[in-house]
């Protein structure tokens, strides 16, 4: 009896559980891809945890191989989410030569604190920005926004290699 009592349990929740699942939409998706790749830890890290926990001395290490340390590819997705992010709300856009290692090479680890504050605060306006934008708009951007996703996967991939390189990576955050 109690098995069939759990199954039907088990059956109804499933049934309730399909019930309310939505579809997704376009606005779902990218949200959930930001989210990912800012502070949802899911199939991979995201780059609060990446840079959870750094010091300064530790953000400007390098390998000495001429490989960008934590803090330059911090400045550098600082940078671009910025302006992205100033782009879509229709504000002004400082000038900018196309040189895209001069993004990298713009830290300083006295403002190392800044930076982290500072990127965590342009990811929460994307994804605000996200969620406040309608669905045709969103289609004109959907491209940008769902590069935005890769591109921050993919240099917190690279903060997170620096982090096992220098021996400041904790296994426990996600990646062994």
């Amino acid at each position: 009896m109690k098995k069939i009592l759990l199954l039907l349990l088990i059956s109804i929740s499933h049934l309730t559980m399909a019930q309310t699942k939505t579809e997704p939409t376009l606005k779902s998706i990218l949200l959930e891809q930001l989210k990912t790749t800012h502070t949802e830890k899911d199939w991979f890290v995201p780059v609060n945890i990446a840079l959870q926990g750094l010091t300064a001395e530790q953000a400007n290490w390098n390998d000495g191989k001429g490989n960008h340390s934590i803090g330059q590819l911090a400045h550098h997705l600082l940078f671009w989410n910025g302006r992205v992010l100033a782009q879509f709300k229709g504000q002004d856009v400082a000038k900018f030569d196309g040189n895209n290692e001069k993004t990298f090479t713009n830290f300083d680890k006295k403002g190392w604190e800044d930076i982290v504050k500072r990127l965590d605060g342009v990811l929460v306006d994307l994804e605000k920005f996200v969620e406040t934008t309608d669905e045709a708009k969103l289609k004109e951007l959907y491209s940008t926004i769902a590069h935005i996703g890769t591109h921050n996967a993919y240099h917190t991939g690279q903060i997170i290699y620096i982090r096992k390189l220098q021996g400041s990576w904790e296994a426990d955050k996600g990646v062994k």
